[in-house]
């Protein structure tokens, strides 16, 4: 099992199609600033949906420090296509149903199963400037991209 990236380590390139189908890769989503890259385990459960509905409520700020985010889960296309529309989320929703990324970044559930709950903070150089990681509990993730955006601003 790959340890989980931390802070100083070099975040792996990737390519997944998003929720429309498209190919995105780590190096197109850092071209126009810094990245927060969330895994979650999965689209309408109650922790991932208050989650995703939270970033939605702070996107504008998000998008306006020039700060990418995008959500990575391995449930198909047609799942984060419907979970968008439910909450009207207006982020990205990647789709790593093989799971490459998730192992990359190091947060496959134990044994295998599932996904742990963790956000990174990628700069553009690809470096993981700091991160958290709360399998139960999305506020600590909230709270995180809240400091992000406090320094990122300041």
């Amino acid at each position: 099992m790959v340890q989980m990236l931390k802070k100083g380590d070099i975040a792996p390139e990737f390519s997944l199609k998003d929720d429309a189908g498209s190919e995105v890769t780590l190096s197109d989503l850092l071209s126009s600033g810094p990245l927060i890259l969330y895994f979650y385990p999965a689209d309408f459960t109650p922790v991932c949906t208050a989650e995703a509905c939270s970033i939605r409520d702070m996107h504008d700020e998000i998008i306006a420090t020039d700060i990418q985010i995008v959500g990575v889960s391995p449930q198909d296309e047609a799942s984060h296509q419907r979970f968008k529309a439910a909450y009207n989320l207006p982020f990205p929703l990647l789709h790593d149903a093989g799971k490459t990324v998730i192992r990359a970044y190091g947060v496959d559930g134990p044994l295998g199963l599932g996904v742990r709950r963790a956000t990174f903070l990628i700069g553009q150089d690809r470096i993981v400037r700091n991160r958290v990681v709360s399998d139960l509990f999305a506020s600590s993730h909230t709270r995180f991209i809240e400091q992000v955006l406090s320094d990122q601003q300041a």
